[in-house]
């Protein structure tokens, strides 16, 4: 039997009538978009339809500003469930919005690639739990000081210069394949000097040799 919230499962809640919430008012709303029409007719969801009308332009604008994403500062998009495409799709559309954004958690969301993205103000960032394979990957975030990657499948430290000139403070990258590097301390704090703690680790004196000059003292010279 169908219940009575079964019209209102997939919409997101700018799509409900007769409130004023703006995206800026929530920590974590739902953003992602329910299936196309055609879909649901593949479904046989159909009767979700009901509660679906042709949006206006005017609408549309209003729906826009309802978001209001440009004005987020701290944000939670976490656990999306982004079962398909056309909503990774609107993920994407709503952090090419966040504009202001300084804080933002993108943790378990199956992301892969969010390189075309631009967060200029960004100075917390946490997308532990995703399958990004490379720093490349990860929006451009120019003002970063709080970069958290858990969990995902950074192979290695490729690209990681690309943080020299930024302000970054700390940085996890437990779990990650590129941890098992040898020396990986080493290379990492050799590539961003100004970091100061690794892994919830702060950064140790044995840290600041570079790689060639500790090898270096491993050898054994004979008389």
């Amino acid at each position: 039997f169908k219940l009575p919230s079964d019209s209102f499962k997939y919409l997101v809640w700018c799509d409900i009538e007769e409130h004023s919430v703006r995206g800026n008012q929530l920590l974590c709303p739902r953003v992602r978009e329910g299936p196309s029409e055609e879909e649901l007719f593949f479904r046989k969801e159909e009767h979700t339809l009901k509660r679906r009308k042709q949006v206006t332009d005017t609408e549309k604008w209003e729906k826009r500003l309802q978001e209001n994403w440009e004005n987020c500062a701290e944000l939670n998009l976490s656990f999306q469930d982004l079962g398909d495409l056309y909503q990774v799709e609107n993920l994407k559309r709503i952090l090419r919005r966040l504009i202001r954004v300084e804080k933002l958690w993108l943790v378990d969301n199956s992301l892969t690639d969010l390189s075309a993205i631009r967060l200029p103000r960004c100075r917390e960032l946490n997308v532990n739990k995703n399958h990004f394979t490379s720093f490349k990957q990860l929006p451009k975030i120019p003002q970063i000081q709080h970069l958290s990657l858990a969990e995902n499948n950074i192979t290695s430290l490729n690209g990681i210069s690309d943080f020299r000139h930024t302000p970054l403070e700390s940085l996890i990258l437990k779990r990650n394949p590129c941890e098992f590097q040898e020396r990986y301390r080493q290379l990492v704090f050799s590539n961003l000097p100004n970091l100061k703690i690794l892994d919830g680790i702060p950064k140790l004196p044995e840290d600041c040799s570079p790689p060639e000059v500790r090898f270096f003292y491993r050898m054994c010279t004979i008389l």
